[in-house]
């Protein structure tokens, strides 16, 4: 393959990315989606006229991860803290908890009915498959109501986080005891000072910076941090989430002292342009995360009717679960909350994370893929119908 044919073949998937997202903007029907569709027809051309490829799962991981803060830190980015606002907050926190517990549970119960293995090895693997992934939930919040896109942005950034806790404390604790706990709330408390000092020393070194390219120095170290936290086993989410937040709302802050050591002049043009770009970053890494996640996929292995009924019992459970708690605990839902309960970029984020003897064949990727191809349709049908119902009532 030439440099000018590699170069075609990156421009053309960012051009049909960027297509993907005007026709998700006027449909709902999640670009995402679309992403993996292209990915699946590039791998049957590819198949068909039998060229040679490059090994796209060396790459995959890192990729992920990558959009994975970027998706996060966007959506931080957004929220605006109000003392009003620590009702949906707690509400999503809560959200976030139980519904992740409770799909983890019943998933686990599932996956031991189709491999019969131990409770361990089918409760680590059931993890990636309760997490709703923030990468496609915050985008698709957007055909949601202020109220209602405040609050998935917020479900689906904790989820995200307590599912990277629960995961890592999974996988370094196959025999649980008193000193795992233990663990886990020193590093939980770790986690939470090291945030409060970096975002701090990140909002500091903004202010410092006079070279005219600062962003992506900024984002680069948001990058590192993560990537050291994470090598430790702390669930370095959280950092990106409060940094994005504190950014946002720094401004808001009275404190003399606060104010005249960190809030310059810039500082709100500095964050439009921090938005924008790690926006369109974001863009472009999610683009080629699912075009290549899908390529990867062996389709044919969908033809496996267990795969398939397997895949539809856990969709309508994971769904199942997520309408009962909310019709019950949040009142004031608009009907599309319910919906949009995507699997994605974290789920394949963790199930590419188990060690190799914790991984169980019967839910390998061409269940992820079903699972996270299903989910996103769901949504999809889920946010057009309860949109109709909303000009027909004339909401």
């Amino acid at each position: 393959m030439t440099t000018y044919t590699t170069l075609i073949i990156l421009s053309g998937l960012v051009i049909f990315s960027y297509l993907f997202d005007l026709v998700a903007s006027k449909t709902k029907l999640p670009s995402v989606l679309l992403l993996l569709l292209l990915g699946i027809g590039l791998r049957i051309l590819v198949d068909k006229l039998e060229l040679e490829t490059f090994n796209f799962m060396s790459i995959l991981p890192a990729l992920g991860t990558v959009g994975l803060i970027l998706i996060v830190f966007e959506g931080s980015l957004e929220l605006k803290y109000e003392k009003e606002k620590n009702k949906i907050i707690k509400g999503a926190f809560l959200s976030a908890l139980v519904i992740l517990v409770a799909t983890t549970i019943v998933t686990s119960f599932i996956i031991y009915q189709i491999s019969h293995q131990s409770l361990y090895l089918c409760f680590t693997n059931a993890i990636p498959f309760s997490v709703v992934s923030s990468a496609i939930a915050i985008p698709s919040a957007a055909a949601l109501s202020g109220k209602g896109k405040e609050f998935i942005i917020y479900e689906s950034s904790f989820s995200d986080i307590l599912g990277i806790i629960v995961f890592n404390f999974a996988i370094s604790n196959p025999h649980i005891s008193i000193s795992s706990f233990t663990g886990l709330g020193m590093s939980t408390l770790l986690i939470i000072v090291f945030s409060a000092i970096s975002c701090v020393l990140l909002l500091y070194t903004m202010g410092k910076l006079s070279h005219h390219i600062k962003f992506f120095l900024i984002i680069s170290i948001l990058i590192l941090i993560y990537a050291i936290g994470q090598s430790y086993h702390l669930s370095s989410l959280v950092l990106i989430l409060s940094f994005g937040l504190f950014l946002n709302n720094a401004a808001a802050i009275q404190h003399a002292w606060f104010r005249s050591i960190f809030i310059y002049k810039n500082l709100a043009n500095d964050l439009t342009q921090l938005h924008q770009l790690s926006a369109e970053t974001a863009f472009i890494v999610r683009t080629f995360f699912f075009v290549i996640f899908g390529f990867t996929i062996d389709i044919y292995a969908l033809n496996d009717s267990d795969v398939l009924g397997n895949g539809l019992i856990l969709l309508t459970s994971i769904f199942f679960l997520r309408f009962i708690y909310l019709k019950l605990f949040r009142k004031e839902t608009s009907g599309g909350e319910i919906f949009i309960a995507p699997r994605g970029l974290i789920s394949i984020l963790l199930y590419f994370n188990l060690p190799d003897n914790l991984k169980i064949h019967e839910v390998g990727t061409s269940f992820l893929f079903l699972v996270v191809l299903g989910s996103s349709l769901i949504m999809s049908i889920g946010l057009l119908a309860t949109k109709k119902v909303r000009i027909k009532e004339g909401i």
